[in-house]
């Protein structure tokens, strides 16, 4: 017998730039996929990004980008 699991909230496309993005937010950078594992605010509103795999992204004030975000359910 199969046990059901919950899902955990639903997937949207979102426009991220330095300001909004956050913490899990996964980015198609690449060919690849990245999860957004922490941040760090760099001088004139600029960040840089750590992925899960190590890497790192730093990200400028005009630059947009798309993301997949998890919201949850309420």
């Amino acid at each position: 017998m199969r046990e059901r699991v919950p899902a955990p909230g639903m997937a949207s496309t979102v426009e991220i730039t330095s300001a909004t993005v956050r913490r899990g937010d996964i980015l198609h950078i690449g060919g690849r996929v990245c999860r957004v594992q922490d941040l760090f605010q760099l001088p004139h509103g600029a960040k840089q990004l750590l992925f899960d795999t190590g890497e790192l992204l730093t990200i400028h004030v005009r630059t947009h980008l798309v993301a997949v975000r998890m919201t949850r359910r309420r």
